[in-house]
């Protein structure tokens, strides 16, 4: 059983790019829950949610890509 190397490096890429968001998103998220009164405490919070929901979407995609590279013939 072999590993597709090109594959699992394309996967470790996605989760590269989900790491930062990690801790992006919930620190934006803080930052607009302590700063309600500002104007533009909506804008920030949906920035904040979205760099989560991406860190999600970036992680599941990273695992489902080296989980194929990994098991799939």
């Amino acid at each position: 059983m072999a590993t597709n190397k090109e594959l699992l490096s394309k996967g470790i890429k996605y989760l590269t790019g989900a790491l930062p968001l990690l801790f992006i998103g919930p620190s934006v998220i803080y930052n607009a829950l302590i700063n309600k009164q500002n104007i533009w405490h909506y804008l920030v919070l949906a920035i904040g949610i979205a760099a989560c929901l991406g860190a999600m979407y970036l992680m599941f995609k990273g695992l489902n890509t080296i989980m194929k590279a990994l098991f799939n013939d």
